[in-house]
């Protein structure tokens, strides 16, 4: 029996609401395969760019072994590469409740766990977040991190799937005490602590704006190097934001596709971006995604408008890409190897086709590739 993991299992946040694209009747097992868990990547390599690339054509499955300093090489003179800039916060905090005892003296009790996963609005004070443990912590309660108590947080409200919205008291400069409070969320498939040298290592070069709970994975692959590369052969490049959230690493609970619903992630997309984006499509330009964040973005964008171009804009993407979906934006496909069942493998299956993918799933075993965020990656074109 394929041992599923679960990403986000610890905090006990179920969603089995309906989706908004419907397009047939897909079963969740459909998305299993088997994957021996010394494959799992526990570190990054010491070099970005040494990583495997399994390239996949997707008209005639055909696989090719090779390595991610090909890319550069692989891509077309007129391609467009979109990347998400969206930069990774520490955003796992750990603390002590606040509790009254009966003589009305307060005092720190029961170490506690919080995982920010949405600034829900323009104020950086209000966070819905999951937490652990999940039982214990009510609403009204007051929760303190750091030696000094530097945050303090009441806790709003709960919803009936065990996500809370807490309210931070004000401090000088939010994001700046949380980068020095808070610990990298890296995925527990990683089975280890977070260290300092993560900080770095599991975000992109190119990453600009704070907001994300984890990587844009795909990204993490490419170093200086690299970009200059893609310059040097005249490859132009546009960069989109997506702020990574429960809506990415959502595991799927219910039998199936249509009934599982995606949690709505930030986005952002510049007027410069937009139009060099819109300027490609109507030149009949391929469009090469740098992971899938970028593909739900741009499809996303594109459905919000009636001529299917990208408009300029600020959002919330819940776009759900399963097998059955018309891409409108995306031509060519750069991401890593995701989890069994997964809603990124659902959308990798949707455009390359689910009998391609899982072969090349196959192979990428065989061969010892490494799986997930820290692992190898697939070109898809």
């Amino acid at each position: 029996m394929l041992e599923t993991i679960d990403i986000i299992t610890d905090f006990q946040l179920i969603r089995p609401l309906p989706a908004k694209l419907i397009i047939e009747s897909v079963l969740v097992s459909d998305f299993n395969f088997q994957l021996p868990r010394e494959l799992i990547a526990q570190e990054p390599l010491a070099d970005r760019a040494a990583s495997r690339m399994l390239q996949l054509e997707r008209t005639s499955g055909g696989m090719i072994d090779s390595n991610f300093r090909a890319l550069p090489g692989r891509l077309r003179p007129d391609d467009l590469v979109i990347f998400n800039d969206t930069r990774v916060f520490p955003a796992r905090l750990y603390g002590r409740r606040l509790t009254r005892n009966p003589g009305a003296t307060e005092s720190l009790s029961g170490k506690i766990e919080v995982l920010l996963t949405r600034q829900v609005s323009q104020n950086p004070s209000e966070w819905e977040c999951l937490v652990r443990p999940g039982r214990k912590i009510r609403v009204g309660e007051r929760l303190l991190f750091g030696p000094e108590a530097e945050l303090e947080a009441e806790v709003i409200s709960r919803d009936s799937f065990g996500e809370r919205l807490i309210r931070f008291k004000p401090v000088a400069d939010f994001f700046a005490t949380v980068e020095r409070l808070g610990h990298i969320p890296l995925p527990p498939y990683i089975d280890r602590h977070d260290r300092p040298s993560d900080r770095e290592r599991y975000q992109t070069v190119y990453a600009r704006n704070p907001g994300s709970v984890a990587a844009p994975t795909a990204g993490l692959h490419f170093t200086a190097e690299i970009l200059n590369g893609l310059r040097d052969r005249g490859i132009e490049t546009a960069t989109i934001t997506l702020h990574v959230g429960l809506g990415t690493f959502q595991p799927v609970r219910v039998d199936e596709v249509e009934q599982h619903q995606l949690h709505r992630e930030s986005y952002s997309i510049s007027s410069e971006s937009a139009g060099t984006i819109n300027r490609a499509l109507r030149a009949g330009r391929r469009i090469v995604a740098v992971g899938t964040t970028t593909v739900r973005t741009l499809e996303y964008a594109a459905r919000q408008s009636a001529t299917g171009e990208i408009r300029a804009g600020t959002g919330e993407a819940d776009i759900f890409i399963y097998p059955g979906y018309q891409f409108r934006v995306v031509g060519a496909l750069l991401t890593n190897f995701h989890l069994p069942q997964s809603t990124l493998l659902m959308l990798v299956c949707a455009f390359a086709g689910k009998d391609p993918v899982l072969a090349a799933y196959s192979h990428a075993v065989a061969k010892r590739y490494r799986f997930y965020s820290y692992g190898d990656c697939m070109f898809i074109e």
